[in-house]
């Protein structure tokens, strides 16, 4: 049954990601038709990236450190 419950949770967290990403070029876009100019736009959404890959990082790390065993998890931290 856990292991249900994370596969769901991961899958729910992968679509969040997957519509920000897409939130993300929707906002380049209408950046970019609003006259900003394409470099600063693209650094924006380099910016952006990184932000969303690190909140994707720290996600997958609060994830393992759940699954691991309560005495291995005490030893990490």
């Amino acid at each position: 049954m856990k292991n249900k419950h994370q596969n769901a949770s991961q899958r729910a967290i992968a679509f969040l990601l997957a519509i920000q990403v897409m939130l993300i070029g929707v906002n380049a876009e209408n950046l970019i038709q609003q006259g900003d100019s394409p470099i600063t736009v693209l650094l924006w959404v380099v910016k952006e990236s990184i932000s969303l890959v690190r909140q994707a990082s720290s996600l997958q790390e609060k994830q393992k450190k759940s699954l691991l065993p309560k005495h291995r998890r005490s030893e990490e931290e």
